[in-house]
């Protein structure tokens, strides 16, 4: 034991094991409440008995103030009924630790995303809250939502089926939600009370003196918060009497409810340095810790934090998460109070530094994070050797399961970093380690809806610090996410809006980008007149700069935008420009593209001599490109051909022979290879949508 873990009290912080706190509870008491919860569910609702089906899910609200339970009640009813719902239980919180209310459309995407439905990024709230409620139409599923911070959050999520059940925890009474009875949570009784000190402590404590028990249930109002911190400080002090604690609370003049003044009590009680983390811990985003996060916090090892991180477990003033990293959370009932300790006994100055280094420890976290998967370049192999042992994750399937595990954590983060207005660096520092990361582990797709939220945050950083460059490349993001999922019009008004930003910023490459994504929002809705038009600006710019390989590309959508408007003869032109470009360029894979969409055109065209000749040399480039796919598409377009001009001979040979690469190809995925799949036959194969800035 060290002498830092002894205080002049005699209080061991040394470890986790001496505390019979650390061990799992068992819930007590609320019996009179939990049948009549019990009973309200078999309870006839207003229209059973008017003689009506009832339209939607039976609320029960558990009310309560911080501390009373209310969620431990919650839990447990949820544990009683659950094997009436076969569809299982989901679970949601409503309001941050802070009690700032969480919007309707993070709790309805967590919920969706829990019974493992699609969340469209980018949706709005309206449009998620019905696909929950389509979701639970044919289901027999039980909700519960926990800290609801009012009536309008927990009406948007009901479910339009009376087989579902909804537990809503609430501090009052959710006035608007038609036939809702509240079970209003005062102390336990006194019984229930004792027992649950005693599930901290040794019994004989209490069996030696049960008045000062009981006298201690009085002090704390019997609250199942107050009295889990009143017996985690008494297994800590085991020589202390339950007496002395219970006169110590009594004395305790100081305003607010019977948890401040026990938290109070305890946190006077710790050493100077484990009282200075208990309180900087209300500045970790969202209540979730880990020993980075406390270390980054605090100024100190990882390997302390996680020691004190242990023993505020032990003493009830964090909640370990079921996780399998070591996580913890601070309860809710607490952080109101912790932050109101760390605003009194620490200058603003300290509490922002402390801030600014847990931000600068989450960026070179994600950093490594990232990192682990460029393990290829000798220079990311350098950068990741010259980092702490701390900061490195030894595989990348251990990053990644970190990045997981972290996720609400690091989102919560970037919330809180932008709110605060007062660390914009490292707040956009963040957040672009933070997309970089989950590109680099989940994938653009897979991560789009955590991505759409992350960048508007970065616009609101951008447009608050009137940042042109960084707004245009938010507005470009969150543009390319619309545009993946359907929302063309918006895009394209996204698009415009990055056009004007980039230009504002002198920034080429932005503004190129921008022209041509608007070129595609008009080709996708239709309008291929304008998508020809805003293609060709872009390609002005593109041959102006003289980047010859992106404007053989903008040859190539041209020509696609007239070939939807069928104007066959300005796409030939285009595509002989574009093979041309891609020629003088040496990009052989591109030329064999290239000409097989020429001679797709000539087809559509009526020249099928010209398609002909055409397919027959693209076939020759992709055979010299490798491109073995291509090659079948090529095989399979000449054998359309030859049946035209009249030759079903040959073009049953070439089918043949598209038929075996097609099979060698399957055949070598099955082996180990790449795995083959048949060639889509796309409009617009050569079309390829610019990579989103990430960062």
């Amino acid at each position: 034991m060290t002498d830092q873990a002894v205080d002049a009290g005699g209080v061991d912080l040394s470890g986790r094991d001496r505390f019979p706190a650390a061990a799992e509870s068992v819930f007590l008491g609320r019996a009179r409440e939990l049948k009549e919860l019990r009973a309200d569910i078999e309870r006839a609702g207003l229209d059973t008995l008017s003689g009506r089906k009832a339209p939607r899910a039976r609320v029960l609200l558990i009310a309560g103030g911080p501390g009373s339970g209310r969620t431990a009640l919650a839990e447990e009813l949820v544990r009683q009924v659950a094997d009436g719902y076969p569809d299982g239980a989901l679970r949601a919180r409503l309001a941050e630790p802070d009690g700032t209310p969480v919007p309707v459309e993070r709790a309805a995407r967590e919920l969706l995303t829990a019974l493992g439905l699609p969340t469209p990024p980018g949706a709005a709230e309206d449009e998620l809250a019905e696909a929950l409620r389509d979701a639970l139409a044919e289901r027999r599923a039980l909700l519960l939502l926990d800290d609801a911070a009012g009536a309008e959050q927990v009406d948007a999520l009901l479910p339009d089926n009376a087989d579902c059940l909804l537990v809503a925890v609430s501090r009052g009474p959710l006035t608007g939600i038609a036939d809702v009875r509240p079970c209003t949570l005062g102390g336990l009784d006194t019984k229930s009370a004792v027992e649950l000190l005693a599930q901290h402590i040794d019994p004989v404590r209490i069996t030696v003196d049960p008045r000062a028990a009981e006298s201690l249930v009085e002090v704390c109002e019997g609250r199942p918060a107050a009295l889990t911190l009143a017996g985690g400080w008494l297994a800590a002090h085991p020589k202390a009497a339950v007496a002395d604690l219970a006169r110590q609370l009594h004395a305790d003049t100081g305003a607010g409810p019977a948890l401040a003044r026990v938290l109070r009590f305890v946190h006077a009680t710790l050493p100077g340095t484990a009282a200075r983390v208990l309180r900087l811990l209300a500045l970790a985003p969202a209540g979730d810790v880990d020993p980075h996060t406390a270390s980054a916090l605090a100024g100190c090892s990882v390997e302390a934090a996680r020691a004190f991180l242990d023993d505020f477990a032990a003493l009830g003033l964090l909640r370990a998460l079921p996780s399998p990293l070591p996580c913890y959370e601070v309860p809710g009932c607490l952080h109101p109070l912790l932050r109101a300790l760390a605003e009194r006994q620490d200058r603003p100055a300290e509490l922002q530094l402390a801030r600014a280094r847990m931000l600068e420890r989450t960026v070179r976290l994600l950093q490594s994070c990232r990192a682990i998967t460029e393990t290829d370049s000798p220079e990311t192999r350098e950068k990741l050797k010259s980092l702490p042992s701390t900061l490195r994750f030894p595989t990348p399937r251990a990053a990644e399961d970190w990045l997981r595990a972290r996720r609400p954590a690091l989102l919560a983060a970037a919330r809180l970093a932008v709110a605060d207005g007062e660390l914009d660096t490292l707040a956009r520092r963040l957040m672009s380690q933070l997309v970089r990361a989950m590109v680099a582990h989940f994938g653009t797709r897979a991560a789009a809806g955590d991505l759409y939220g992350v960048h508007r945050l970065v616009l609101d950083v951008a447009e608050r610090q009137r940042l042109p460059r960084e707004r245009a490349a938010a507005l470009l993001n969150l543009a390319d996410l619309d545009a993946r999922t359907g929302r063309t019009t918006e895009a394209l008004a996204r698009y415009r809006a990055a056009l004007d930003a980039g230009r504002e910023a002198n920034d080429p490459y932005a503004a190129g980008r921008a022209m041509e994504s608007v070129g595609g929002a008009h080709q996708e809705l239709g309008d291929y007149d304008r998508a020809a038009d805003w293609f060709g600006r872009a390609l002005a710019q593109r041959l102006a700069r003289g980047e010859r390989e992106d404007a053989a590309r903008l040859y190539g959508r041209i020509a696609t935008a007239h070939t939807y408007a069928g104007r066959y003869g300005e796409a030939l032109r285009n595509w002989r420009a574009s093979v041309a470009a891609h020629r003088k360029a040496g990009d052989v894979a591109a030329h064999a593209r290239a000409l097989s969409e020429l001679a797709r055109v000539q087809e559509y065209a009526g020249r099928p001599a010209e398609c002909l000749r055409t397919c027959q040399e693209a076939v020759e480039w992709a055979r010299r490109a490798e491109d073995v796919r291509l090659q079948a598409a090529l095989q399979l377009r000449l054998a359309d051909t030859l049946e035209r001009l009249g030759d079903p001979t040959a073009a049953a040979l070439h089918r043949g022979v598209a038929e075996r690469m097609l099979g060698d190809e399957i055949r070598a995925g099955k082996d180990g290879g790449a795995a083959g799949t048949w060639p889509e036959q796309e409009a617009n194969a050569c079309e390829n949508r610019s990579a989103a800035a990430e960062d």
